[in-house]
C-alpha cells in the first residue's frame, strides 16, 4: 500500500481511483467490510482502491475535550489499513487552514483535480469544508456534475456486523475485551516504543516500561492484567493506565511491570494486550502503600493470566 502524506504529495500518477473517506478509528470489522467492497469496485473499474484519512481527526483539533478516545493512534491505524491491502492511503494534515476552505474547493481541487475520483464511498453524516457546509447531498450533486458515483458506507456494510468505533469504546470502558475483540476482529492493544520515564517504579521494587499513548484520550483507565509481545517470547505483566496521582502525574501514561523479565527495554517496540481490569486508579497516602497495592495487583494479575492460559488450552 502506497502512503501519500499531504495533498502536496499527490502527483499525476495518483489520478483515477475508487475512494473512501473517514476516520477509520480502530479499523474494525465494519470498516473492513467497507474496504473490501471498495477494492471490488476498484477492480471492476480497473483503477486503484484508495482510502483518505485526516490527522489529527477533525474533532481533536476543534473540540479536543469532547473528542472520542482513539482506539488506534496513527501508526497502528496505518498498519491495520496496510493489512487490508488497499492500493493507496492518502493522509491529509487536518489544520484550521484546510478546514476553512470552501467545500467545493476540496471537491474540485482534491477529489476531482488531484485524485480523479471515479467512485466515492463516505458516511451519510460526513461533513467537510468551511463551517462544515459540505455534506453527503453536496457530494452527490458534485458527482452528477463531475461524473463520479457517490454511495454511503451503510450500503457496503454487512447487515450482521453491527459494529462501530463507539460500540468498541463502550465495550472497552466495561472491560469487555472479548466483545471488543469480536468487533475489531483482533484483540485490542496498545503499541509503541519504550521510552525513559521517571523511574519511580524502581524505587519501590516494581520497575516499569513506559509506552507513550500518542493520543489525546485513552479508551482505558485503571490497572490491568496484560500480555506483552515484542520481547521475543510472550510476556505477562500488570499495567497502569492513568495519571499516577500518588506520584503527582498530570497526563495519562501506559506503564507496564513485566513479570520475570529483566534487561534494558528502551527503544523496543512492544504491543500490550489488556486481558482483564483489576481495579480503578487511586491515590495512596504514601509510596509504601502504593508498593503494597502493586504487590497485590501483581498477584491478582498472575492468577488471572494463569486462569486465562488454562482456559485457552482447554
Amino acid at each position: 500500500m502506497e502512503l501519500v502524506r499531504g495533498i502536496h504529495n499527490l502527483r499525476a500518477e495518483h489520478k483515477g481511483c475508487v475512494l473512501t473517506i473517514g476516520n477509520f478509528d480502530g479499523v474494525h470489522l465494519g470498516h473492513l467490510a467497507v474496504l473490501e467492497k471498495v477494492k471490488q469496485q476498484a477492480q471492476a473499474l480497473a483503477v486503484p482502491a484508495a482510502v483518505m484519512t485526516f490527522e489529527p481527526q477533525p474533532q481533536e483539533l476543534f473540540q479536543p475535550e469532547q473528542a472520542p478516545a482513539r482506539l488506534t493512534q496513527w501508526r497502528e491505524k496505518y498498519l491495520q489499513l496496510r493489512k487490508a491491502k488497499l492500493d493507496r492511503l492518502v493522509c491529509i494534515e487536518f489544520n484550521r487552514k484546510f478546514a476553512a476552505q470552501p467545500a467545493m474547493t476540496f471537491v474540485e481541487d482534491v477529489l476531482v483535480g488531484k485524485l480523479g475520483v471515479k467512485f466515492l464511498v463516505v458516511g451519510d453524516d460526513f461533513r467537510f469544508g468551511y463551517k462544515r457546509e459540505g455534506d453527503f447531498a453536496l457530494l452527490q450533486q458534485a458527482g452528477e456534475r463531475f461524473g463520479f458515483t457517490v454511495v454511503d458506507t451503510r450500503s457496503y456494510r454487512q447487515k450482521q456486523q453491527r459494529v462501530s468505533s463507539t460500540a468498541i469504546r463502550e465495550a472497552l470502558a466495561a472491560a469487555d475485551f472479548a466483545r471488543a475483540e469480536e468487533m475489531l476482529g483482533r484483540p485490542f492493544s496498545f503499541s509503541g516504543r519504550v521510552v525513559h520515564g521517571r523511574k519511580n517504579g524502581r524505587t519501590i521494587g516494581f520497575p516499569t516500561v513506559n509506552i507513550p499513548l500518542k493520543r489525546i484520550k485513552s479508551p482505558l483507565h485503571g490497572v490491568f492484567a496484560v500480555r506483552v509481545d515484542g520481547l521475543g517470547e510472550a510476556a505477562q505483566g500488570v499495567a497502569n493506565l492513568g495519571v499516577r496521582p500518588t506520584l503527582h502525574g498530570d497526563e495519562v501514561q501506559l506503564e507496564v511491570h513485566i513479570f520475570d523479565r529483566e534487561g534494558d527495554f528502551y527503544g523496543k517496540r512492544l504491543t500490550v494486550y489488556p486481558v482483564a481490569r483489576i481495579r480503578d486508579e487511586q491515590r495512596f497516602a504514601s509510596l509504601d502503600e502504593l508498593r503494597k497495592q502493586i504487590d497485590k495487583d501483581a498477584r491478582v494479575a498472575r492468577e488471572i493470566l494463569a486462569a486465562s492460559e488454562t482456559e485457552k488450552a482447554e
